[in-house]
């Protein structure tokens, strides 16, 4: 079994009832409200992005950025937002962060996973 990065990514696109396979995510480490890109994925056939980097992280702010607006487009559909960026904390850096995120054209909504 290949180990999962410590963040980790989900999509499930609500308006098909299927996982959202093929979204490009960028990973950063916000500092001084500059952020910093750590690796960039694109999600699987299960819309999963688990080993996309090796490195540990450290407490502080990141920012998962999915590339929404660019999939709906080459699916020939309309989208409300041409990207979803989500900010979160990594406040155990031993801990693993799961951010998944459910999709459709015109909203979305997130929650911390296990």
């Amino acid at each position: 079994m290949t180990p999962k990065s410590p963040i980790t990514t989900h999509i499930l696109d609500l308006g098909s009832g299927r996982p959202a396979s093929g979204v490009e995510v960028t990973l950063y480490r916000v500092r001084d409200q500059v952020p910093g890109a750590i690796a960039t994925a694109t999600t699987d056939d299960d819309g999963r992005v688990m080993n996309w980097f090796d490195d540990p992280v450290e407490q502080g702010h990141y920012r998962l950025v999915f590339a929404t607006g660019a999939w709906y487009q080459a699916r020939g559909l309309e989208t409300f937002f041409p990207e979803v960026s989500l900010d979160f904390t990594v406040a155990d850096p031993s801990a693993h962060y799961h951010v998944p995120l459910l999709l459709n054209q015109w909203g979305f909504s997130t929650y911390r996973g296990s």
